[in-house]
């Protein structure tokens, strides 16, 4: 071969090599604090479904975290039964979702949450006349379970008819589990309704990193000092230690999940 080609083949190949890692370790990246929005998230299809990508990468508690939302067509399936290594969260945005998750079926309306431990199997249709939407996180930990403890969690549902409803000063609460799981030494969940024009706390930090999903009305997070507007659907992802508050900023009252994970 003439060694001319090979002398530039080198210089043409070094930059491509050079961003190879890059590539490789974006999914590993520290995720920003910021608002994820729904409407920016691209669309892929197809033949039963649909998938936005809401937002990918890092925690200090988990090693990868991803979260996307899936539409699914009245009687269809996203894909077949399985099981994988990592953990899974799903939040019904819209319409009903029947869940199959180890031999047992149950349909979940909108605001039921369904956790799914590592290697359970698990299956998911629309056996409605509507398109369901869902949320899905699914995260690796940095430091996993020992394979017995994993053993010991379980995978559950829980309806949204089920939670109850607590009214404070503020609005009002729904609590939906605070446990450790074979991912996470603790996952806590609740759903908060605020009044109009309230803030429901002074910026603070913690330790755990946070997602709030918004689900009625209109609301700004504050965070590392600047307000940033979010809409329904949209995810706002708060990093570990990061100072952040929520105000409602719409006309009534304003509803969403927040969940912490460490």
């Amino acid at each position: 071969m003439n060694p001319r080609f090979l002398f530039k083949s080198q210089y043409f190949l070094f930059p491509i090599l050079m961003l190879l890692p890059l590539a490789g370790n974006a999914q590993n990246a520290l995720i920003p604090a910021n608002v994820y929005r729904w409407a920016a998230a691209s669309v892929t299809k197809n033949a039963s479904s649909q998938q936005r990508v809401l937002l990918e990468g890092a925690t200090p508690a988990f090693s990868h975290m991803k979260v996307h939302a899936t539409t699914v067509p009245p009687g269809q399936a996203p894909h077949p039964g399985h099981a994988h290594a990592d953990e899974e969260l799903i939040i019904v945005k819209e319409g009903e979702l029947t869940v199959t998750i180890g031999g047992k079926t149950e349909t979940l309306e909108t605001g039921s949450v369904a956790l799914i431990m590592p290697n359970d199997e698990h299956a998911f249709e629309n056996k409605g006349n509507q398109p369901v939407t869902y949320y899905v996180m699914r995260y690796t930990a940095a430091q996993p379970d020992t394979e017995e403890d994993a053993k010991t969690r379980q995978s559950f549902v829980k309806h949204w008819q089920g939670m109850e409803y607590k009214a404070h000063d503020k609005g009002g609460r729904r609590n939906v589990f605070d446990q450790k799981t074979a991912q996470a030494e603790r996952f806590e969940m609740h759903i908060t309704t605020l009044n109009e024009g309230l803030m429901s706390h002074p910026p603070h930090t913690h330790k755990a990193a946070e997602i709030l999903l918004l689900i009625q009305g209109q609301a700004e997070e504050s965070i590392d000092g600047k307000w940033i507007p979010a809409n329904v659907g949209d995810i706002i992802f708060l990093q570990s230690e990061v100072p952040h508050a929520i105000r409602n900023t719409g006309k009534g009252a304003c509803t969403y999940f927040a969940f912490q994970f460490e």
